[in-house]
């Protein structure tokens, strides 16, 4: 059974940092990724990783405060999220697609998806 469990949200300052962790079980996937969801607001794409290759791809608006990487002898990926900003509140969520279709996977047309983790930026 294919599972992606997210973990290490939580409430954080503004400024402050925190890693995001998605542990894969069941089978490797071609494309990993972070997505978020605010209250009252549409999913939105973060950052995708290729588990064969080192390339990635951000949404423009995280691009130099958030970083993915992955280790593929845990199968893992991590969301590096730096100088977080109230606005970054939201439910994160890890996904995976078994292509390379990096369009599809911008949309959220993703094959799996985690259950979220909660992080919220609060003084």
């Amino acid at each position: 059974q294919v599972q992606l469990v997210e973990s290490g949200g939580g409430l954080v300052q503004p400024g402050g940092s925190l890693r995001l962790s998605c542990g894969g079980f069941g089978r490797p996937f071609s494309v990993r990724g972070w997505f978020r969801q605010a209250p009252g607001r549409e999913r939105e794409f973060l950052a995708a990783i290729y588990w064969g290759s080192d390339t990635d791809y951000y949404a423009e608006f995280v691009r130099g405060r958030f970083t993915i990487s992955k280790n593929i002898v845990t199968n893992t990926i991590y969301l590096q999220m730096n100088d977080l900003k109230p606005e970054d509140t939201a439910n994160y969520y890890c996904a995976a697609r078994s292509d390379y279709n990096n369009d599809a996977f911008r949309r959220g047309q993703v094959h799996h998806w985690g259950q979220g983790t909660q992080v919220t930026v609060s003084s």
